[in-house]
């Protein structure tokens, strides 16, 4: 009886001395593998999900490149819709109530368009089909077809001094200058849709912001900037620029989407703005009647025109500074324009000159001087690259 007891005495220790080896095997991680076998880990704890990026605007096509606002404009990226379309540029004479139609590869005028009283800009339209004149003073626009170069039927538009398109395609923005309002319409009829009285005075150009959800807007003759909401329609900013007698003009982002500029006519230089805060600029001298601000075709630079010296400076955005200046022989008045499709012509008005400006964007060497009618001012360049179009001279992504 003894000798059995004994027996299962010692079963029973083998029993717990093998579990008790069991257990500090599997907290040694290595419990039940074969030889050989790498040990197990333990699994790391969960990372907490990056923030989801903002949603932009709805229907917005998204950006290409969510670091750079312009990475569907490189050279000859020609969309579908415009690829066939012959390359001109389009040039507004303010005091002739013509249109100017040059031929790039020829520097010569091929056609004189007529239109209505005080055309100040001519803008591609959202899809790209169209360009529209705007005729300030004669309450119009005038539809042109870059397919054909023919004119069509003007469409009747209050104090249209320029002309934008939100990003999705919703709405022309038309900004009635001396009418103090920013119109929403529709992009096609242009039919009224909304009026947004403001209180400054001078609305004329504009940028949106890389999400599409709000823009800037420049107040000319009171010195001041609009925020607008684009969804909502309402005006969400305001402040008065901190010099006095500041006379903004054109607006454009950076590639990256942190950051306005503003041109300024009487300050000189271009105002550096952060949208998101909407807090006080800082401004960059540049040159005598700051005036037009048009990126290049690689993202890098940005052709700044000095309307009231005759020249262009030359930005770089990776630097944060101007890396050049450019002077036109014999001075002039260079004002709006935009870049060929190439990228290697940067084409200007000569607003009190009644010239254009053709300027090779390598060496600043101007190519051509070119006679057009009188007051030329907001003209295109046709077409360029870009899926859409969000108005004046042509901003597009």
């Amino acid at each position: 009886m003894a000798h059995t007891a004994q027996r299962h005495l010692t079963a029973r220790t083998r029993t717990l001395l093998a579990a008790a080896l069991l257990a500090a095997l599997a907290g040694c991680g290595t419990a039940n593998q074969p030889e050989g076998a790498a040990p197990v880990k333990k699994a790391a704890p969960a990372l907490p999900k990056p923030a989801a990026a903002p949603a932009g605007l709805p229907g917005m096509p998204p950006l290409l490149d969510p670091h750079d606002v312009y990475a569907a404009d490189r050279p000859n990226k020609l969309s579908p819709v415009v690829k066939d379309f012959p390359s001109r540029v389009y040039v507004p004479n303010t005091n002739s109530n013509t249109v100017s139609v040059i031929d790039p590869t020829t520097y010569q005028v091929v056609e004189t368009i007529p239109v209505g009283v005080q055309p100040q800009h001519v803008v591609p339209s959202w899809d790209m089909k169209t360009l529209w004149v705007n005729n300030n003073r004669g309450h119009t626009l005038t539809p042109i077809d870059p397919a054909t170069g023919v004119a069509g039927k003007p469409v009747e538009v209050h104090d249209p001094y320029n002309l934008y398109f939100t990003p999705d395609g919703r709405y022309a923005v038309v900004m009635a200058s001396l009418d103090r309002e920013l119109v929403f319409r529709d992009p096609h009829t242009m039919e009224r849709k909304k009026s947004v009285p403001v209180s400054c005075f001078g609305v004329n150009h504009a940028d949106f912001s890389a999400d599409g959800r709000y823009f800037v807007v420049s107040c000319e003759f009171s010195g001041e900037l609009l925020k607008v909401d684009t969804e909502k329609m309402e005006v969400i900013g305001q402040q008065k620029l901190p010099f006095d007698g500041a006379m903004p003009q054109d607006v454009k982002i950076s590639p990256d989407g942190k950051t306005f500029y503003i041109a300024d006519m009487m300050a000189h230089g271009m105002w550096v703005l952060d949208g998101e805060k909407f807090t006080t600029p800082t401004l960059l001298p540049t040159g005598k009647g700051c005036h037009g601000l048009y990126v290049g075709r690689d993202s890098r630079e940005m052709y700044v025109s000095n309307r009231g010296e005759g020249s262009v400076s030359v930005f770089d955005f990776e630097q944060n500074k101007l890396t050049k200046k450019w002077w036109l022989p014999d001075g002039g008045s260079p004002d709006m324009g935009g870049v060929s499709a190439d990228g290697k012509v940067l084409w200007l008005s000569g607003r009190y000159d009644s010239e254009v400006y053709a300027i090779d964007t390598a060496t600043g060497k101007q190519l051509a001087r070119i006679p057009v009618g009188s007051g030329p001012h907001g003209l295109a360049v046709y077409p360029q690259p870009g899926r859409y179009s969000l108005g004046h001279t042509g901003i597009f992504r």
